[in-house]
């Protein structure tokens, strides 16, 4: 409701913001879930396109026939979902193949030691094509430095999050920081 409620007022103010919820192994379990949240987007009057959820492969194995239900109630609602710490987990390309994700996350780990290990290099490289290749947006988490960026950059990353970009903050302080920020949504929505 919070999450919701604060996109709300971001549309209102013409900041179309996309904001990510991570979920649970228990979330992805409960049957009803995709029904709250489409009660809670009609008593915000929000967009689904500006809801995204995290999941990480390890919540999917709790119970993967039901998270896939789910996942893919909450798809075809117009939700957007996301695979958070990728790399990190199972990894199994079958759950990346079958679950109606749209974007993968590369896990910090791997991001922030690319500079000085060439396997975390190549680990993020192959990421970054396989997500483009799947037709998927691609975020790599834990960018920390200038250098770590304009590397991303030239792999073709579309997406960065980590302290380089800015430190965790609350909403109304992220509000002024984009209005008078270098750093621009991407297509409308961040």
């Amino acid at each position: 409701d919070e999450v919701l409620h604060q996109s709300q007022l971001w549309q209102k103010s013409g900041l179309n913001l996309r904001v990510a919820v991570n979920l649970s192994a228990r979330h992805l379990q409960d049957e009803q879930l995709a029904d709250k949240v489409q009660a809670a987007m009609r008593q915000w009057d929000t967009e689904p396109r500006l809801l995204e959820f995290e999941i990480t492969e390890s919540a999917i194995m709790a119970n993967p026939l039901r998270a896939m239900e789910t996942l893919t109630r909450l798809s075809a609602m117009g939700v957007s979902l996301a695979i958070d710490d990728f790399g990190t987990g199972y990894s199994s390309l079958i759950y990346l193949k079958q679950l109606p994700v749209n974007e993968i996350k590369i896990d910090k780990s791997f991001v922030m030691d690319m500079l000085e290990n060439n396997e975390d290099l190549v680990i993020v490289r192959s990421t970054v094509d396989l997500a483009q290749n799947m037709g998927r947006r691609v975020v790599a988490e834990g960018v920390e430095t200038p250098a770590a960026l304009e590397t991303l950059i030239q792999l073709g990353c579309e997406m960065a999050q980590g302290f380089h970009i800015s430190r965790p903050v609350t909403a109304s302080v992220l509000t002024a920081w984009l209005r008078q920020s270098q750093w621009q949504p991407a297509r409308g929505t961040a």
